[in-house]
């Protein structure tokens, strides 16, 4: 018994010093996705301010593809020392694969923006669920790939509406949006921090915002339940995961490290201004996001057949 609680002692204790010395070299954070969506814009942000705490280079690097699954499998693929980390959202992160993968941090869930094309005629959502049943599958809404936030929020749009809309998948957000802008495509739910820019400049029109309550940042921008269909709610987050394997500590420490990060000024101020509400929680509270996230989202993938 006491050889056998020693041993639990030196395992512990050597996680410790591990962490301690996270990382021993350089970090790469990847995004699964395509440079210009949010994973991206929100890992660029953080990334001089983790390098700093780290004292070691962090390298954002793009792995886009498979609705963002090619880089979550080169991740989980990874050596687990917490050296290669996933900047995941909705899409990469499935029933299929999230046991692959440690959670770290939560870095942002916010409501997504509703958003048009200027061609389009409706100026808030009652206007386009009239404009949407007038028009059965003429309109179309762009994504960042099958099974994605922007997919699914739509999707749910479309359930509680009872409208016909056409789902066009991209490869990312950023591809989604340059299309968006050029009429391509009509509508778009899609992360503040890519389409407001836009929205500010009038090339794109915001119509409402998917979260339950007005954002702090967007407090003029009424939400989608009090401006046309009570009770629709929807948020698109993103956040870090580690390789499964990667020890504890390792993880704990990676996880307060990025906190500090999102609870720096200058960092907060950045996202904000994009419409991003800064997170920040422990590996565990990660999880049980991760967790009830899915729940919502497998249900109505099984319902609209829709297969991630």
């Amino acid at each position: 018994m006491q050889r056998r609680l020693a041993a639990v002692v030196l395992f512990f204790a050597s996680a410790a010093a591990f962490a301690q010395v996270f990382p021993s070299k350089p970090v790469r954070i990847v995004v699964p996705f395509p440079p210009g969506g949010g994973a991206d814009t929100l890992a660029r942000i953080m990334e001089p301010k983790l390098a700093a705490i780290w004292a070691q280079p962090v390298i954002v690097e793009n792995r886009p593809g498979a609705s963002g699954h090619i880089g979550a499998d080169f991740v989980a693929k990874s050596a687990p020392d917490g050296t290669t980390l996933l900047m995941s959202s909705t899409a990469s992160l499935t029933e299929n694969n999230v046991g692959q993968f440690a959670p770290v941090s939560l870095v942002s869930a916010s409501p997504y923006v509703v958003t048009a094309n200027p061609k389009v005629a409706a100026a808030n959502v009652s206007e386009l669920i009239a404009l949407a049943k007038a028009n059965p599958g003429k309109l179309s809404f762009a994504s960042s790939g099958t099974g994605a936030a922007s997919h699914l929020s739509a999707e749910l749009f479309k359930s509680m509406a009872g409208v016909d809309l056409l789902h066009v998948p991209y490869k990312g957000t950023g591809q989604a949006v340059t299309d968006l802008i050029a009429g391509h495509v009509d509508l778009m739910f899609a992360p503040a921090q890519t389409v407001m820019p836009y929205v500010r400049e009038g090339r794109l029109r915001a119509l409402a915002l998917t979260g339950s309550k007005r954002s702090e940042t967007l407090p003029d921008l009424p939400t989608v339940a009090e401006s046309g269909l009570p009770g629709y709610e929807a948020v698109g987050w993103f956040g870090l995961l580690a390789p499964a394997a990667t020890p504890r500590a390792t993880v704990a420490k990676a996880s307060a490290d990025v906190n500090r990060v999102l609870a720096d000024r200058e960092v907060r101020e950045k996202m904000l201004g994009l419409g991003a509400d800064p997170s920040g929680d422990t590996p565990e509270e990660f999880a049980r996001f991760i967790r009830e996230d899915q729940v919502k989202w497998s249900k109505l993938m099984r319902e609209a057949g829709i297969s991630g």
